[in-house]
C-alpha cells in the first residue's frame, strides 16, 4: 500500500445503514454535539470544545491534515438521515514499510449502544483491508473502556496486549493503552 492511495480522494464508504465521507460545514451543529461532550472525552485524547468556533475551525484542520496526506476524518452518517453526523471516523498513522494504519471513532452519546461503532469498524476495515491494500489495521484503547474493547473484539480484532504508560495523550498524562489489530489474514 501506498499512502497515497489513501489520499487520492475522500473516501466515501457506504454500508446497508452507514455512510462514512468527507466531514461538510454544514455538519457544525451535530459535530458541536460530539465535540463539546465531557462523556466523550473520557476515554480519548483532548477535552470537550466549549466554543462553536473552535470546532468549526476544526472543519478547516480536517481538509488542511488530508491534504498533508497526514490523518482522515470521516463523518459518520445514518443511510436513513444522510445529513445527520452521529460520530467521526480516523484513519491515521500510516506505515507504509509495514503495510499497516491505525484506526479510531467517536460517535454522538445518543447513538452508544446501538451497533454503529461496530459497523464503522468493520466497514473501515472492509475499505482499508479490501479496497485500499492495507495488511493490519489496528487500534489503541484505554484500559478501562470497556465498550470500545467489546466493538473491536466483535468485529474481529485481536488484543496483541497492553502499553503500559506508554503514551501520552492530551487531557490525560501518560496512560495505559490496549493495542488491537486485525490482519489482511484474518478475513
Amino acid at each position: 500500500m501506498e499512502d497515497t492511495n489513501l489520499f487520492l480522494k475522500f473516501p466515501f464508504i457506504e454500508t446497508r445503514e452507514i455512510t462514512l465521507r468527507k466531514i461538510e460545514k454544514s455538519d457544525l451543529e451535530n459535530l458541536y454535539l460530539i465535540y463539546s461532550n465531557e462523556n466523550i472525552f473520557k476515554y480519548r485524547p483532548g477535552k470537550a470544545k466549549k466554543n462553536i468556533a473552535t470546532v468549526e475551525n476544526m472543519i478547516t484542520h480536517f481538509e488542511r491534515d488530508f491534504g498533508k496526506k497526514k490523518i482522515i476524518f470521516l463523518g459518520i452518517y445514518l443511510n436513513e438521515d444522510v445529513k445527520k453526523l452521529i460520530g467521526v471516523a480516523e484513519i491515521f498513522d500510516f506505515e507504509e514499510k509495514v503495510n499497516m494504519v491505525t484506526i479510531g471513532y467517536t460517535l454522538n452519546e445518543d447513538y452508544w449502544g446501538h451497533g454503529f461503532a461496530t459497523k464503522t469498524v468493520e466497514a473501515l476495515c472492509d475499505y482499508l483491508l479490501n479496497t485500499v491494500g492495507v495488511n493490519r489495521v489496528q487500534a489503541f484503547v484505554m484500559s478501562n473502556n470497556i465498550k470500545s474493547k467489546n466493538v473491536l473484539e466483535r468485529s474481529g480484532f485481536t488484543k496483541e496486549g497492553t502499553i503500559r504508560q506508554g503514551k501520552i495523550w492530551t487531557g490525560k498524562g501518560l496512560v495505559d493503552l490496549d493495542l488491537y489489530s486485525f490482519l489482511k489474514a484474518d478475513l
